[in-house]
């Protein structure tokens, strides 16, 4: 792929990911800012310092005499009339890695984690960066800086969502040097906090079938490294952290900085102490394998890295997220659409179906209340087992003799709209793809070519395989009133090569690779602009700012266990809003560990987030479907809270709890949510009283429970202050019990 059409490609997500965000600012003397008024700027010989405001945060930053770009504030917002520090002087050599650069080259005797390494033609590869020009812009600045000696230039990039105080920044890389040089470390920048030794650090580990588990650790000497190097986002470590003031920090209580790349490929934040307690966090592309040669006059740029300030703890960090990426990140904002109801047909079906058998199952997921049926995997092709039939996308004749739409149109005439499993990058090795064009897969030529799953990736750095996929989506969705899409990807990167590449391109896989994929999305979705699409890779292994662009919802984890959902979702809440956080209700005993648990407890669960119903519908009693009618009916109520509401984590399930609890309040304050949960009961003790939070303690609520009865005295209506101090005790007993109680402002 030539450079300039991977470079244009990544320029149009920036805009899309930032477009309409705009600035604002109080005055401050010597500091130029973003807002309505703009102070003078200073003279030439004067240290220059830029301020950007936006929520309750100030960021600011500054140009030492020497030329150095440092950061100089990252907090609360400051008054409009406070002075600002001042870029710290450095005098002796090896001052400069305690100074907190915005953007550090490595060289000039920088030691710590570099934001850009360059091997240059001649062998050279010592770069010290200093500031050049800048621009004010009503969506926020830009800065450039040059090396000391040779053409490259980087442009800092800059913009503030003055809602939230969320401040987006990436870089461009520019080579006007006349000769091609190696990118060996590109980021796109540093996060530098105040010094401390008491910093505590949380992030999101895991595994298939156990991601977004929340840790927590104190911030040390040395290097914390989270990452991943798998080409995809990667179920290890979500691309997102939480730096707290000290362990005194708690949901409601105390500063957190915060942050998470919008980046849907290999990438690497690392957390890193100096020996003088400096704080800084760097993150971007991972240089592992990482080599990206840069043509003279091409440029490249880094992926967005979202940054934020919480006054008031985790549970604020958490709200301004939502806000956040429900108004400037998804598809729709900033008003997306609140998530349909929908059932998948996946585990009542497996790979055993026809178009009868699709449309008795609709039948059936109509009648509980369901709007949107999607088919899953099985549908298309030769493909009855997973070894066959990935990259040939036409629908299996014998199942389908006259194509989807009878069944389509069926789906329709029930009220609900229809949706399709896909998995477009993969392929399989029985595939007519596959035998044609064998050379489209990622892999090193002459070496063995590793399966997974029996399929490999197709690489969709090649301007000839995005065009594939985008031909028979096109064809697909155009031919065929399809409202959804479940974009699943199953499979690392492995043998990473791209045979079509000269030798020195190779490694650009990394970059081209999710390029072509963000390339192929929003094309998809400017053709179709009323096209769902659900990210998914073996569970929650693409869920990041990027993807969450261009797709309406997330897969968090195949884990359906409604218990085990619990933690997962409570780890997915701290980085991403609920809204795109799908959650099924699928069969007892659940297949993933067999735990057996009632209906109402499944539906409970899932419905903290975006309902879905997975379940084999065809072995359900009338009850089952007496209560999944009930319960969807409940929640097609609240979910507007629970989609767009303030989330409280009210009781964590982590560390083993043997409780927990959820609530969503309406962004208005007049009406929420409280979910409880029990996993069992010991030596007859009750359940504790849960006490909810963000009501109006002068408001008259009234209380309705959803899976049950409250005990007997609970008032049928009293105030928020009475709510919130004197509590709701549920009457949960035994093992796996859950209620849930919905409060209504009289």
């Amino acid at each position: 792929m030539r450079d300039e059409m991977k470079n244009g490609k990544m320029m149009n997500l920036r805009r899309l990911v930032l477009a309409g965000f705009c600035m604002g600012a109080a005055s401050a003397p010597g500091a130029q800012q973003v807002g309505a008024a703009v102070a003078p700027a200073p003279s030439a010989s004067a240290e220059q310092i830029f301020r950007i405001d936006g929520g309750d945060v100030t960021y600011a930053i500054g140009v030492t005499k020497e030329g150095a770009l440092q950061t100089v504030y990252w907090g609360a917002k400051l008054g409009g009339n406070d002075p600002l520090p001042r870029p710290q002087a450095v005098g002796r050599a090896f001052e400069i890695n305690d100074s907190p650069q915005e953007f550090a080259g490595w060289g000039g005797g920088w030691l710590s984690e570099p934001s850009l390494k360059i091997t240059f033609p001649d062998g050279n590869r010592d770069l010290v960066l200093h500031y050049v020009s800048h621009q004010m812009q009503a969506h926020g600045m830009t800065v450039v800086l040059k090396d000391i000696e040779r053409d490259v230039l980087v442009t800092l990039h800059y913009d503030m969502d003055p809602a939230t105080g969320i401040l987006g920044r990436w870089a461009t890389i520019e080579n006007r040097t006349g000769r091609p040089f190696l990118i060996e470390q590109a980021e796109s920048g540093e996060w530098n906090l105040p010094r401390s030794g008491a910093y505590v650090l949380r992030y999101l580990t895991g595994r298939w079938g156990g991601e977004d588990q929340l840790r927590t650790r104190p911030v040390v000497p040395g290097e914390t490294v989270l990452e991943s190097r798998r080409g995809l986002t990667g179920h290890e470590f979500a691309p997102w952290f939480a730096i707290a003031q000290n362990s005194r920090v708690t949901e409601r209580d105390g500063e957190v900085w915060f942050g998470a790349l919008a980046w849907s490929g290999s990438w690497r934040i690392t957390v890193e102490q100096d020996e003088m307690q400096q704080v800084k966090i760097t993150g971007g592309y991972n240089p592992f394998d990482f080599g990206y040669e840069l043509a003279p006059g091409k440029t490249l740029n880094t992926p967005v890295f979202y940054g934020g300030v919480a006054q008031h703890g985790y549970q604020e960090m958490s709200r301004l997220e939502s806000e956040f990426q429900l108004a400037r990140i998804l598809p729709q904002a900033p008003h997306p659409k609140l998530r349909p109801v929908l059932y998948n047909s996946w585990e009542a079906t497996g790979f055993n179906f026809d178009e009868t058998t699709q449309e008795r199952l609709a039948d059936k997921a109509a009648s509980i209340g369901v709007e949107r049926f999607v088919m899953d995997d099985g549908w298309f092709s030769t493909r009855t087992t997973d070894k066959e039939g990935l990259g040939d996308w036409y629908p299996n004749p014998q199942r389908f003799p006259h194509g989807l739409k009878p069944l389509i149109d069926h789906v329709h005439s029930l009220g609900m709209d229809f949706g399709l499993w896909v998995e477009p990058e993969m392929v399989n090795e029985n595939s007519d793809l596959y035998r044609k064009h064998p050379d489209w897969i990622v892999h090193f030529k002459g070496r063995p070519e590793t399966q997974a799953r029996s399929q490999f990736v197709l690489n969709l750095a090649l301007p000839e395989v995005q065009q594939y996929i985008l031909d028979f989506l096109d064809k697909l969705v155009s031919e065929n009133d399809i409202a959804f899409l479940k974009w699943d990807a199953n499979r690392n990167f492995s043998e990473p090569g791209w045979v079509q590449a000269s030798p020195d391109e190779q490694k650009k896989i990394w970059v081209a690779y999710v390029e072509g994929y963000y390339h192929v999305l929003s094309t998809l979705r400017q053709r179709f602009p009323r096209l769902e699409v659900e990210s998914c890779s073996g569970g929650g292994g693409r869920v990041d700012l990027g993807v969450m662009h261009l797709t309406d919802e997330v897969w968090p984890s195949d884990n359906t266990d409604p218990f085990d959902r619990l933690s997962i979702q409570d780890g997915f809440t701290y980085a991403y809003t609920p809204e795109v956080m799908m959650a099924w209700v699928t069969d007892s005993p659940n297949w993933y560990n067999g735990r057996a648990t009632s209906l109402t407890y499944r539906f409970l669960s899932s419905m903290q987030g975006s309902l879905g119903v997975g379940a084999n519908l065809n072995k359900w009693t009338p009850e089952d479907f007496a209560t999944a009618k009930q319960m969807i009916a409940v929640y097609k109520e609240i979910r507007g809270m629970v989609q767009r509401g303030v989330l409280y984590r009210l009781v964590s399930p982590r560390d083993g709890s043997n409780v927990s609890s959820t609530e969503s309040v309406a962004r208005d304050g007049k009406s929420a949510v409280v979910f409880a949960f029990l996993h069992s009961q010991q030596m007859q003790y009750p359940f504790p009283t849960i006490f909810p939070q963000g009501l109006a303690s002068d408001t008259v609520y009234s209380i309705q429970p959803i899976g049950g009865r409250l005990p007997s005295g609970t008032p049928e209506k009293a105030s928020g202050a009475y709510w919130m101090h004197h509590g709701i005790d549920f009457p949960l007993r035994g093992d796996f019990a859950a209620e849930a109680a919905v409060l209504t402002a009289e």
